[in-house]
């Protein structure tokens, strides 16, 4: 009898210890998250969708096109828009073989066309990836592109850029996701 004490207090006791190191943790992170608030610059303040923060912590490198961090409050509407490519409607690649420009272009519409039908706008894009077969080749002509489609008076959202062997469709040089938060309906 006294062994089955032993053993309850015992699981109590490791069950106290979990809360409490748990517990601890999370004022950790939360004392942590709330100074790293205070260490940031707030892009787009007063311009960009009320629902979303885009940031630049301190010490983070200075780069053009794209935020380091964005937050979004929610409730809200996440946007998953798959993998864009330079393709029209019919399913054919745009412009003549090798047109880097023509190809970003309407990956870039199609990302556009995908996002009014949720709703919502390239405002809204809080992350990007784009896969390109030749970066060093086309990442000029890429940022040409979206500077076109982008209001410079928003922050860039979040982005990877990644060159990668081949794309699924044969010709094809640029491919672009998204994920966008959009207020709640």
């Amino acid at each position: 009898m006294s062994l089955l004490r032993l053993a309850s207090s015992l699981h109590v006791h490791r069950a106290l210890s979990r809360r409490l190191v748990l517990s601890g943790a999370g004022a950790l992170a939360a004392a942590a998250s709330s100074s790293a608030a205070f260490a940031q610059t707030v892009l787009g303040a007063g311009k960009t969708p009320s629902h979303l923060r885009f940031l630049q912590p301190d010490g983070s490198s200075k780069q053009t096109g794209y935020t380091h961090v964005v937050e979004a409050t929610v409730p809200g509407r996440i946007v998953y828009v798959a993998g864009q490519m330079g393709l029209d409607s019919n399913g054919n690649l745009v412009g003549a073989p090798g047109d880097f420009k023509a190809q970003a272009t309407q990956a870039w519409e199609n990302v556009r066309n995908a996002l009014a039908a949720a709703g919502g706008g390239l405002e809204h894009i809080v992350k990007i990836t784009q896969f390109l077969v030749h970066l060093r080749a086309h990442q000029g002509l890429l940022r040409e592109v979206r500077a076109k489609l982008g209001n410079p008076d928003l922050p860039p959202p979040a982005s990877t850029m990644v060159q990668i062997g081949a794309l699924t469709r044969e010709g094809a040089l640029y491919e672009v996701e998204a994920v966008a938060v959009l207020p709640p309906r």
